[in-house]
């Protein structure tokens, strides 16, 4: 008697299920609510280095960062332009 193996779509779900008695249901909360951001020391440091960038949107939609640093040459133009 031989028993056909279960796909491994359903031996997942089947494993998940039996996790789920131990941690519970997944959180089923919403994207709604506001964003929060933490202001703290890796954050202001983060925010400081992209303060020597620009952003430069080309017509067809693609974007691509050029420096405003002085002292470093321009970045080159990406191919086509």
């Amino acid at each position: 008697m031989t028993r056909k193996k279960q796909p491994l779509s359903a031996r997942f779900m089947a494993a998940t299920g039996k996790l789920r008695m131990f941690f519970g249901p997944a959180q089923g909360g919403s994207t709604a609510g506001p964003i929060l951001y933490r202001d703290d020391e890796a954050h202001r440091r983060r925010e400081e280095e992209l303060q020597q960038w620009t952003v430069v949107r080309n017509p067809d939609g693609s974007t691509y960062l050029t420096t405003k640093r002085e002292d470093l040459p321009p970045a080159p133009l990406p191919p086509g332009e």
